[in-house]
C-alpha cells in the first residue's frame, strides 16, 4: 500500500471509516452495451476512483452481483422468492394451475437492524398469459394480480464485502387489506422501508361510470384472487404510502399511512427534519404534493400541499421548463380519521360528477372542471362537509379543484440533497399535460415534449407562506423547480438497434438515490426509447455524468438504494424486471438474437458491488 496513502486514511477498502476529510468520488462510465451477449445481460464495466485530500488516488472496478431471482428459493422459503399470495398467505396460481410469480421486483432497502442485515423487496406488478395461453383462458383472467414484499436475511462477508441471501419469507399485508402495486420505495430517518402503493387499475372516471365495481378490473382481482372471493375490495383501501418496520429478530410490522393522502404514487421521501416528505405521483395529468408531519415522525397525524407551477421562461421552453412554486393547503387530518372516512365513503359521497357530455352549465351551477389522472375533463363539485375527506381520499381532484397543478407527467423518483437543500425528481416523459394545450382554460405548463424525460431540480426554502398567507411549517419547501442540462434526455432519430434517445444521456428517469458522502445523483432508467436501460452516476459538483451498469435488454432499471458505509463497504442495490421486454423499435434481427438468451421469467436482486466505504 502507498505509505502516503495509509498514514492518511489507512485503507478505505479495510476501515469501516467513512472517506476521509477533502476526499472526493469519481465515477468513470462504461460504454453501452454493443454485442447481444452485453445486451442480454445485467453488468457493469464502470470504475469509481476515490481522491483522497493528498492527491493520491484509490480505483477499484465495479461489477454486478446477483443475490437472487424471482424464482429461486431461499434458505427455509418453500416457494419462490417472486409468489404471490392471497390475503391467507395462500400461494395464488395462473390459470394453468402453476405458481404465480411476478417477475418484477422494484423497490429495495437494504437495513441494517442492531448488525442484522435485511432486505425489503417490492415485486410491482405481475406479467401473466405473456407465454402463448389459450384465448378462453386469456378471458377469465386478470390483467394484475395483488402484489408482495419479501424479507430476506442477507450476511456481508468480512474479508470481501460481498453480500449473501439465506433466509427469506414473503410479508404479509393482510392487516391492512393487501398492496396493489407496490413500486418504488425509500428508508426512513428512523431506518425502516417506506414503500408505496400505485392505484393503477383502481381509477375511474365520470365518463367510465360511478360504480367502481364495473369500472375496475383491479378491484375484481383483489376480491377474487387476494380475498379468495371472501370479501369485496374497496377502492380506498389502495393509493397509500406504506410502511415495513423490521425488528433485530427478523419480524416485521406493516402499516399504511393514510393521512399521507392517496395518489398514483411512485414513492415517498422524508427529508432530514423527519416530518417533511415528497411524492412521486406516476402517471398523466398529476401533482406535486408535499406532507408535513405535526412532529417529527409522524407520519400519521399531518398537513397535506399541492403546488402550483408558475412558469418563468417562455412558452414551448425545450428545457423542461423553469418555474416557481407556490403551496395550497389542502387540509389535516390523522391515519385514524382518514381509515374511518375509507370504510364509510364512496366517492359519490364525496363529489358530484359530470362527463362533458352530461355536463350542462345552465343546469349545473357552481361546478368547476378539472383534469386529474387522465387526459378527461370531469365537472366536480365537493358536497357539503366533504372538503376534508376528499383532501385525503381524493388527493389529486381535490388538489386540482383548489387550483393546484395537475399537468405533470409521469413523475417517479424523488430524491434529497440535504447539504444543499436541494430535491430532485424524476419526470420520465415530459408531454401530454406539461405542453401547451389551449383547449383547456387550466394550462400552467406549457413546455416542448420530450419523450426522453428529465430530471427536475427543485430548492428547498425556509420561512415560506402557503395561497393562505400562512407559514408552512417546513424548512423544505420547495420554492423553484427546473432541470440541469444533463439531466434533460434528448431523442434522436432511431439507430440500427432501435434506440430513439441519446444512448450516451439519460432517457426516461425513473428511480432516484441521492448519496450524500459521493456528492452523487443515483439515476435508473424506465425507458422505452433506449433498448437497454442504465444506472447512472451524476455528481453534483463536477456534473460528469457516468453510465455504471447496463441491465437486460428491454428490462427496467429498479430497486436503486445507496448504501454510503457498511463495516466499510458501499453498496448500490439494484434490479431489473420484465426482462425482454422489448421496445416496439428493437429491430426484428435483434430480438431473434436475444429473446433466447434472455431469461424473462427470472428477473435479479442484486447490487453493484466493488466500493469502498463512503
Amino acid at each position: 500500500m502507498n505509505r502516503q496513502l495509509k498514514t492518511l486514511c489507512l485503507s478505505l477498502s479495510l476501515v469501516a471509516s467513512s472517506l476521509c476529510a477533502g476526499s472526493s468520488v469519481e465515477f468513470v462510465g462504461m460504454d453501452a452495451p454493443s454485442t447481444p451477449e452485453q445486451m442480454a445481460k445485467a453488468y457493469s464495466e464502470a470504475k469509481v476512483i476515490i481522491h483522497t485530500s493528498s492527491g493520491g488516488t484509490i480505483e477499484r472496478n465495479l461489477s454486478y452481483q446477483t443475490l437472487f431471482g424471482v424464482k429461486d428459493k431461499v434458505g427455509t422459503n418453500k416457494n419462490p422468492a417472486g409468489q404471490l399470495y392471497s390475503a391467507s398467505m395462500k400461494p395464488l396460481m395462473d390459470p394453468f394451475g402453476k405458481p404465480l410469480i411476478a417477475e418484477t421486483p422494484d423497490s429495495n432497502s437494504l437495513l441494517n437492524v442492531n448488525g442484522a442485515l435485511f432486505l425489503v423487496t417490492h415485486y410491482e406488478y405481475d406479467w401473466i398469459l405473456s407465454d402463448g395461453s389459450s384465448a378462453e383462458k386469456t378471458e377469465i383472467w386478470h390483467e394484475r394480480a395483488p402484489m408482495s414484499m419479501t424479507l430476506t436475511s442477507i450476511k456481508q462477508d468480512p474479508k470481501t464485502g460481498k453480500l449473501k441471501a439465506f433466509e427469506q419469507k414473503p410479508i404479509d399485508f393482510s392487516s391492512v387489506g393487501g398492496i396493489w402495486i407496490p413500486c418504488a420505495g425509500s428508508q426512513t430517518p428512523w431506518n425502516t422501508h417506506l414503500g408505496t402503493e400505485e392505484d393503477y387499475d383502481l381509477f375511474f372516471t365520470a365518463a367510465s361510470g360511478k360504480n367502481y365495481k364495473n369500472a375496475q378490473k383491479g378491484l375484481k382481482a383483489m376480491s377474487e384472487l387476494y380475498f379468495e372471493g371472501k370479501k369485496e375490495a374497496n377502492p380506498y383501501d389502495y393509493g397509500h404510502i406504506t410502511e415495513v418496520a423490521v425488528s433485530p429478530k427478523g419480524e416485521t410490522t406493516v402499516t399504511k399511512h393514510y393521512a399521507m393522502g392517496r395518489g398514483t404514487w411512485e414513492m415517498s421521501k422524508i427529508m432530514s427534519d423527519s416530518k417533511t416528505a415528497f411524492f412521486g405521483d406516476d402517471g398523466a395529468y398529476v401533482g406535486l404534493y408535499m406532507y408535513i408531519g405535526d412532529a417529527a415522525g409522524n407520519l400519521d397525524s399531518g398537513t397535506l400541499y399541492a403546488a402550483i407551477w408558475k412558469q418563468t421562461n417562455e412558452d414551448g421552453a425545450r428545457d423542461g421548463g423553469q418555474a416557481n412554486l407556490s403551496w395550497i393547503k389542502l387540509g389535516h387530518a390523522t391515519s385514524h380519521e382518514v381509515a374511518a372516512w375509507k370504510d364509510k365513503y364512496t366517492f359519490n359521497d364525496i363529489f358530484e360528477a359530470y362527463a362533458p357530455a352530461e355536463f350542462d352549465a345552465k343546469k349545473h351551477e357552481g361546478f368547476k372542471a378539472v383534469k386529474a389522472g387522465h387526459s378527461e375533463i370531469e365537472y366536480l363539485k365537493i358536497k357539503p362537509g366533504m372538503e376534508r375527506v376528499a383532501a385525503f381520499l381524493e388527493t389529486r381532484r381535490y388538489s386540482a379543484y383548489l387550483g393546484a397543478t395537475t399537468e405533470f407527467n409521469k413523475m417517479e423518483g424523488v430524491a434529497f440533497n440535504k447539504e444543499d437543500k436541494k430535491l430532485y425528481i424524476a419526470m420520465s416523459y415530459i408531454e401530454k399535460g406539461m405542453i401547451k394545450d389551449s383547449s383547456f382554460a387550466n394550462d400552467d405548463i406549457k413546455v416542448a415534449k420530450n419523450s426522453c424525460g428529465g430530471t427536475y431540480e427543485l430548492t428547498l426554502s425556509s420561512q415560506i407562506k402557503d395561497t393562505n398567507n400562512e407559514v408552512i411549517p417546513s424548512d423544505f419547501v420547495p420554492t423553484f423547480m427546473h432541470v440541469p442540462s444533463a439531466l434533460l434526455g434528448e431523442a434522436m432519430p432511431m439507430d440500427a438497434q432501435g434506440n430513439t434517445c441519446v444512448v450516451d444521456k439519460i432517457a426516461n428517469t425513473d428511480n432516484l438515490f441521492y448519496a450524500s458522502r459521493a456528492r452523487t445523483l443515483f439515476i435508473g432508467e424506465d425507458s422505452g426509447n433506449h433498448v437497454n436501460n442504465y444506472l447512472w452516476a451524476y455528481n453534483v459538483d463536477t456534473k460528469k455524468l457516468s453510465r455504471i451498469l447496463s441491465i437486460p435488454a428491454g428490462a427496467e432499471s429498479t430497486g436503486l438504494q445507496v448504501v454510503e458505509n457498511l463495516n466499510g463497504h458501499a453498496y448500490i442495490m439494484s434490479n431489473a424486471q420484465h426482462q425482454a421486454d422489448f421496445t416496439k423499435t428493437t429491430s426484428k434481427e435483434l430480438k431473434a438474437k436475444l429473446a433466447p438468451m434472455i431469461d424473462k421469467f427470472q428477473a435479479p436482486i442484486g447490487y453493484i458491488y466493488g466500493i469502498p466505504g463512503l
